[in-house]
């Protein structure tokens, strides 16, 4: 049994990030836009991308970038209006599960997250197995896939979830 102090112990952080949030709740909606390029944003004139699927950063198109340049680089993509209520419902239940597995959660959007889980190998096991858990439970009650990263410290475990993306369990798509 660990009997060192909880303030000496190596702290255990994952970060979870959901993965092209906005499309892949747009694609959980509409499944006949699954692997095709959704862009959700704002208006043709003079909207910005809020997010972009996978599918369609291959073309370029990222957020904070002009809906134009968007069409410009993508012209076949499938433009979606920004359905906020819609993801905020599809947050809280993902933040649920993350509220399954730690009380110690600490969102930084409406679609990432750091939870610490300091101590809770004991009773869960090591971390990496336990992020292994929030992404197959989140899969199998939302359908969306989220990438985690885990590390002693938020910024290493930032850097390690964004080289998990996409998230997706067993190998990558090609």
């Amino acid at each position: 049994m660990n009997t060192e102090p909880l303030k000496t112990r190596q702290r255990s952080i994952i970060h979870l990030d959901m993965d092209a949030f906005y499309p892949a709740v747009e694609a959980l909606d509409k499944p006949e836009l699954r692997g095709k390029p959704v862009i959700v944003g704002g208006n043709r004139e003079r909207g910005v991308v809020s997010s972009a699927s996978y599918e369609a950063r291959r073309f370029g198109v990222h957020s904070a970038q002009p809906i134009a340049t968007a069409i410009r680089l993508c012209p076949d993509g499938i433009f979606m209006p920004v359905r906020m209520s819609r993801y905020k419902e599809v947050s809280r239940q993902v933040f649920e599960i993350f509220r399954c597995f730690t009380p110690l959660v600490e969102p930084l959007s409406i679609d990432e997250a750091f939870l610490d889980l300091t101590g809770a190998e004991r009773l869960m096991g090591q971390t990496e197995v336990i992020a292994k858990k929030i992404k197959e439970t989140v899969l199998k009650k939302t359908g969306l896939t989220v990438s985690a990263g885990v590390a002693s410290s938020k910024f290493v475990a930032k850097i390690a979830s964004d080289i998990d993306k996409p998230g997706v369990l067993g190998p990558a798509p090609s």
